[in-house]
């Protein structure tokens, strides 16, 4: 399985799971089919003129408008702070990662509905949400995915 994280900081690149590699600009996308591929708020604005395909595809719910017309996904999962989306914070004090939804795996399996209070993160958890997105849907559902 295939994944990027779009204009991933550098300072995640340790911390990204196996299988998940760091894409400085969208033009590194171009032409695949990636299983997971995640898009902070400047991927989603670089993504305008790409064609790209993707099964699952992991991008900020502020993000209100459509996709660009090269992007195609088989399913959308949104994080951010509001109630709308997938992936977002119960908690900011104490950092709780709250699954709002049954989400897809790249791998075939589901991720239900649930809370994961989150170890002490390495920055801002509402910063680190497509990080966290990321680990999530690709470390094996045996492990911890914020084990850092």
């Amino acid at each position: 399985m295939e994944g990027a994280l779009l204009e991933c900081p550098r300072a995640w690149e340790r911390l990204l799971p196996p299988g998940i590699r760091r894409a400085e600009t969208a033009a590194e996308l171009e032409g695949r089919g990636w299983d997971l591929l995640a898009l902070t708020a400047g991927g989603c604005a670089a993504m305008a003129e790409r064609k790209v395909r993707c099964r699952i595809l992991l991008l900020p719910g502020s993000w209100e408008q459509p996709l660009p017309p090269g992007l195609t996904a088989e399913t959308v999962i949104s994080y951010g702070l509001s109630a709308r989306d997938s992936l977002t914070l119960s908690s900011l004090t104490e950092p709780v990662l709250c699954i709002q939804r049954q989400l897809p795996r790249p791998d075939g399996g589901q991720v239900e509905p649930q809370e994961f209070l989150l170890p002490v993160l390495p920055g801002p958890a509402e910063v680190l949400l497509p990080l966290l997105g990321v680990r999530l849907l690709q470390i094996p559902l045996d492990r911890d995915p914020f084990a850092w």
